[in-house]
């Protein structure tokens, strides 16, 4: 049995649902889930769940995410990428990469965003993007994001290659939207590829296919970041066999855990994570979750 996460890179033109049904079939599993959504257009790192990783998703530190992406200049889109419906056409001859680079210096740092409406943010209980083909747009709130970095790496009109350093939360094909807005040409995404998400990085992701021979040839588990690496910052306690034998029994060390400063704590028995508490700043103790 398999516990932990599978850095996937996800292939373009299916969903992060899809991907976790080829994963629960490679694996013989239905205790399988995924961290976060990436646009069925986009490819790159999505951190796959299984077994006793589903019980840690909520614990992770996914703050920071890296992406690389093409932007078309020039076009708008009711998706905001290259899938959608063309709204708006113009010619972005007349931009110079000296005004391209003064516009993403000014998307630069914490900025607000109108996340879009092909999005999985749900309104109302029903996600937007339903409400969207339907030919449906309602009021969105704006949310503070912030974008470490956004750089250029290539230009050739009407194309644009960058990477974005960015805040959980950030919608990279808004991003490009108000860049062709701050261009006055308008412009979208043309191809999206995730490198990182949290702790997870593209480096150590592997294709479905990859996953399978992985599977077939029993060396699946070397593919595997333990729930240890996967929590590494969450202040960690070293759990006494006494303290390990009376967690069981759901009693977590709390003396050891209000000498500590308030927050999430792994608890640890040797390398292995057996459970998550929290001390709150009024002293509260509780067991969060205890994995098998």
């Amino acid at each position: 049995m398999v516990d932990g996460f599978l850095v996937i890179d996800k292939p373009a033109g299916i969903s992060s649902h899809d991907v976790v049904n080829r994963v629960r079939r490679i694996l013989g599993t239905r205790k399988v889930g995924h961290t976060g959504t990436l646009d069925p257009f986009a490819t790159g790192v999505l951190p796959i769940a299984v077994g006793e990783g589903t019980k840690a998703i909520q614990f992770l530190d996914e703050g920071e995410k890296a992406y690389e992406a093409v932007i078309r200049l020039g076009l708008v889109t009711d998706t905001l990428d290259i899938t959608g419906a063309v709204l708006q056409e113009h010619d972005p001859a007349g931009v110079r990469q000296e005004q391209l680079l003064g516009a993403m210096a000014r998307l630069t740092g914490g900025i607000s965003q109108v996340p879009p409406m092909y999005s999985a943010i749900k309104q109302g209980g029903q996600p937007l993007y339903k409400l969207a083909r339907k030919g449906v747009e309602v009021e969105r709130a704006a949310r503070q994001v912030t974008i470490h970095s956004f750089e250029l790496l290539g230009f050739s009109s009407p194309l644009a290659t960058v990477r974005v350093h960015c805040s959980r939360g950030t919608y990279v094909r808004t991003l490009a939207d108000d860049l062709g807005k701050l261009l006055g040409c308008g412009a979208c995404l043309t191809a999206l590829r995730r490198t990182m998400s949290g702790p997870f990085r593209l480096e150590a992701a592997m294709t479905l296919d990859q996953l399978a021979c992985s599977v077939a040839e029993g060396l699946v588990q070397q593919r595997v970041v333990a729930l240890t690496a996967a929590t590494s910052h969450l202040q960690q306690i070293q759990l006494t066999e006494s303290e390990l034998q009376k967690l069981k029994n759901g009693i977590p060390p709390r003396d050891r855990l209000l000498e500590m400063q308030p927050g999430l704590f792994s608890l640890m028995y040797g390398q292995q994570v057996i459970a998550v508490a929290e001390q709150t700043p009024e002293m509260a103790i509780s067991l969060k979750r205890v994995f098998n």
